[in-house]
């Protein structure tokens, strides 16, 4: 089964963690939820706390060498300012990309994709709250995939960005499957 990382910072936007992480579950994958602080229960921007499985420093801590997953994932909200100070992410980032491994980001999280200089020359898209920091960004996408980086704009297209994100890990017969399940 597909193994997925997401990365949690106080603040995220609880729409664009939930929904991906639900459906990525309910599809069957791995899905790790690693606290970027020390504090396992993390708050989200409306005050719903998510309890990680594990701290991201706890992870890195197991692992002999750098610990990969085929997907990192990045939720967005005010949080994404904890992602973008945090010095470990970038290089969390570069070494999923440099291994071929699936990135997605929402809402403000394309702008660490950005920061770890992935996104020039790729299409991709995000809230219009970073669009002077992304000025590429295709406003008018719900979701963008780009080779392996996947990207979306924000809650409202929480559903859409999961259930591709269940369509490239597994299959579209399994997204389909999935959204049949939930009426979507």
């Amino acid at each position: 089964m597909p193994t997925v990382l997401a990365i949690l910072a106080e603040g995220f936007e609880e729409i664009e963690a939930v929904t991906p992480i639900d459906l990525l579950r309910r599809a069957g994958a791995e899905v790790t939820l690693a606290a970027l602080g020390s504090d396992l229960l993390v708050t989200g921007r409306c005050g719903l706390a998510l309890r990680a499985d594990a701290t991201l420093a706890a992870l890195e801590a197991s692992a002999p060498g750098p610990h990969l997953f085929d997907c990192l994932f990045l939720p967005g909200g005010p949080g994404v300012k904890h992602l973008r100070a945090d010095p470990r992410l970038v290089p969390l980032v570069l070494r999923h990309h440099t291994a071929a491994r699936w990135l997605a980001a929402i809402c403000a999280a394309p702008t660490v994709l950005h920061d770890a200089g992935l996104l020039t020359g790729r299409r991709y898209t995000a809230h219009f709250s970073v669009a002077s920091e992304l000025p590429d960004l295709l406003a008018g996408e719900r979701v963008v995939t780009d080779g392996r980086i996947l990207t979306s704009r924000g809650a409202g297209t929480a559903l859409d960005f999961g259930l591709l994100l269940v369509e490239k890990l597994f299959s579209p017969e399994k997204s389909t499957e999935i959204a049949r399940s939930i009426f979507a």
